[in-house]
């Protein structure tokens, strides 16, 4: 049994990570301020302990590794929208923060620190799959922020013999993906729009394709780079390793919710990218990781969650 510190553990890929770790019977620690999470998601695990604090404050981030041998670190504002929106209030999550907790791991001496980074280092680059040799070209704050930390890792790895790890994901979707948020992904907008009768939007044309992946292959990915050996240092992308373009996800999503509701399509919006699609060798040799989970039988699961979470709202 190791001990686990989940940041952002309340959240939508934080959640179930925690699930897992208490499946395999890890002891955990989660820290949320709860500006994108709920109680709701940590308060499943009578054993799970919660602090509700933000790791930018000072002292915080040592309160909340000590006694801990993994950390993963998913706390931040993972919004492209709102990065444009507030760079500086997203820098303040997105990196202060991450700084702050490698400062505190560094001191307890933690034996892993995995942090979430995403595939949006990548840019609009046309070569496809995304493959981790590629130079980053971020086209939005958020991205930028994610790079800066991803540099924060490989620096504490380098001067402080910190082991670390940059994964970087491609478009999680699943349960528990707040569908009431505007910066919310794609997929839960859509399932919450044709739900309540509305047309959901589609910004430019809607062939621009994702690498969608389900967040239990996500979660699973995770726990392999904590237990993993030899990937100090390493930068990995964890997906899927597939295409869909938006037209295609929505079509599913109308067969599997049995409407004719149409999409508007309004201009492409800034910091957006046009194609997304991972090389996942890396994973598969470092990780041992082999995502699991069809496209199709992830939005089934994700529209039967959506279907029960607002019957029992209505209830």
């Amino acid at each position: 049994m190791s001990r686990y510190l989940v940041t952002g553990g309340a959240g939508f890929i934080g959640s179930h990570l925690v699930d897992v770790l208490v499946a395999n019977g890890e002891t955990v620690r989660v820290i949320d301020n709860l500006s994108t999470g709920t109680r709701d998601n940590v308060l499943r695990h009578a054993r799970v302990e919660f602090i509700e604090e933000d790791l930018v404050e000072p002292g915080i981030a040592s309160k909340a590794v000590e006694g801990i041998e993994y950390v993963c670190h998913l706390a931040a504002i993972p919004s492209v929208p709102r990065s444009l929106e507030d760079p500086i209030a997203t820098n303040r999550a997105n990196v202060d923060s991450t700084l702050q907790l490698l400062l505190a791991a560094r001191d307890a001496n933690i034996r892993r620190l995995v942090f979430a980074s995403s595939s949006s280092v990548y840019g609009d680059s046309s070569t496809l799959p995304k493959h981790e040799r590629m130079p980053p070209k971020p086209l939005s704050p958020y991205a930028l922020q994610k790079l800066f930390s991803e540099e924060y890792m490989l620096l504490f790895n380098k001067l402080y013999g910190l082991d670390t790890i940059s994964l970087r994901f491609f478009n999680v979707f699943g349960p528990r993906q707040n569908p009431k948020s505007p910066y919310s992904g794609v997929i839960s907008l859509f399932i919450s729009a044709l739900c309540d009768g509305r047309q959901p939007t589609i910004y430019g044309d809607g062939e621009q394709t994702r690498d969608f992946t389900y967040v239990s292959d996500i979660a699973n990915g995770l726990l392999a780079a904590c237990r993993a050996d030899r990937i100090s240092g390493e930068v990995v992308n964890l997906a899927r390793g597939g295409r869909t373009s938006l037209n295609q996800l929505f079509k599913i999503l109308q067969n599997s919710l049995g409407t004719t509701i149409e999409p508007v399509y309004r201009s492409k919006r800034e910091g957006d990218i046009r194609d997304s699609q991972a090389d996942i060798t890396r994973a598969h040799r470092l990780l041992g990781f082999n995502p699991r989970v069809t496209i199709e039988d992830g939005l089934r699961q994700t529209v039967e969650w959506y279907c029960d979470s607002v019957q029992n709202l209505e209830a």
